[in-house]
């Protein structure tokens, strides 16, 4: 009997005893740079005209967008909407950056992103901020909701071209590289 005693006495013990510390909180520095990867390369498709690598940032087919105080139609219905009112053109496209991004790992597999953006284009030139949730699944970070507050901004006029030199042809600067 007594031996069962000190059995039920360490069992208890062991049970009231608090759990040791995690030695990793949720997220690491791989899960935040693998989420800000995803966001990279999605900047980099919508700058080369690729929506649907763009879209491959989001879940397909359970993505959740907010936008101008309206739910949007799903992945695909996003992805029509930027071929139909942003794809005609590098002009209507612009050119899009990413900045100030925070990472927020709630979970093993949950994150929340925050950051802005700056759309640039001759016309309608746009900034907003960016609320995302990611989720892990099937081991890759993808959004699963995306909440868009944006507004319009002056566009930037384009750089001033001086004359050049009689024997130097006119060159024209490009864009900004990122």
């Amino acid at each position: 009997m007594r031996r069962w005693g000190c059995l039920t006495l360490a069992a208890t013990l062991v049970l009231a005893s608090p759990a040791p510390a995690d030695p990793a909180p949720a997220g690491t520095a791989r899960d935040r740079a693998a989420i800000l990867a995803v966001v990279a390369r999605m900047e980099r498709a919508w700058n080369r005209g690729d929506f649907r690598g763009y879209m491959a940032g989001f879940r397909n087919p359970g993505v959740v967008f907010v936008s101008g105080g309206r739910f949007q139609d799903g992945w695909q219905g996003t992805l029509d909407h930027y071929v139909r009112d942003y794809g005609a053109s590098p002009r209507t496209r612009g050119t899009l950056r990413f900045y100030d991004m925070t990472v927020e790992m709630l979970a093993d597999d949950a994150a929340m992103l925050v950051g802005r953006y700056h759309l640039e284009r001759p016309v309608r030139a746009a900034e907003g901020v960016n609320t995302r949730l990611f989720r892990k699944i099937d081991g890759r970070w993808v959004i699963t909701l995306n909440h868009v507050s944006a507004h319009d901004v002056p566009s930037r006029p384009a750089a001033p071209v001086s004359a050049p030199p009689a024997s130097a042809p006119a060159v024209r600067p490009g864009p900004p590289s990122n």
